[in-house]
Formats: C-alpha cells, sequence, structure tokens
C-alpha cells in the first residue's frame, strides 16, 4: 500500500520560510517523480514544483527562485524549501508522485497523493 505522509506547515510571518517534507512508502521512490500542488481556499490545484527521477526541477513563476524541491532517494522523502513566503502562498500543500508521464507540472500525471498539510503566511 503506497503512502505519502507531508510535514513541517505551520504558520509563519511573511518574508519567513518553512521545509515541507513527503515521506513516501509502498513504492520504489526512485523510478518516480514527485510534485508539490496547493489549494488555496476557493481556488483550484496550483502546480508548486516537481522533481523528475533523473533530479531535473520544474517550477511555475509563481515560485521560482523561491521554492526548491529536493530529493533524498536513500530516505524516500521529497522536500520543499520555502523562503521570502508571502500571504499569496497561504494554502494546503500537498505531494504527490508519479511514474509515467512528462508533463510534471500537471496534476493528472500522478497517480499517489498525500493527504496535504497547511501553510498560512501573515502578512
Amino acid at each position: 500500500q503506497v503512502h505519502l505522509v507531508e510535514s513541517g506547515g505551520g504558520v509563519v510571518q511573511a518574508g519567513g520560510s518553512l521545509r515541507l517534507s513527503c515521506a513516501v512508502s509502498g513504492l520504489t521512490f526512485a523510478t518516480y517523480a514527485l510534485g508539490w500542488f496547493r489549494q488555496a481556499p476557493g481556488k483550484g490545484r496550483e502546480f508548486v514544483a516537481a522533481i523528475a527521477r533523473g533530479g531535473e526541477t520544474y517550477y511555475p513563476d509563481s515560485v521560482k527562485g523561491r521554492f526548491t524541491i529536493a530529493r533524498d532517494n536513500a530516505k524516500n522523502t521529497v522536500y520543499l524549501q520555502m523562503n521570502s513566503l508571502k500571504p499569496e502562498d497561504t494554502a494546503i500543500y500537498s505531494c504527490a508522485a508519479g511514474k509515467y508521464g512528462s508533463s510534471w507540472y500537471n496534476a493528472y500525471e500522478y497517480r499517489y497523493w498525500g493527504q496535504g498539510v497547511q501553510v498560512t503566511v501573515s502578512s
């Protein structure tokens, strides 16, 4: 059974930093691409970051230069380092794993999802 469990969320002031972790079990971690998505109240799901099997990373313009995704294949864990946080970054952040695909900005490429963790950035 596949499990993705996020941690590291919380409340932070604007300009601060948080690091999210996603521990993955039940699959061959190194063969999957990993992604982070977020959803704010009343809004649709938004792509935040992805890292492919080979380590290539992808970001939308809204977080590029502020967020960094990384993976540790030995620990079956993917991380999201978030710096210079803004109130508009407030959302539930979820990690996801996908094996067959290439458009890692697209949520449909991911088969497995975590429950999500709340990130709140106060102004």
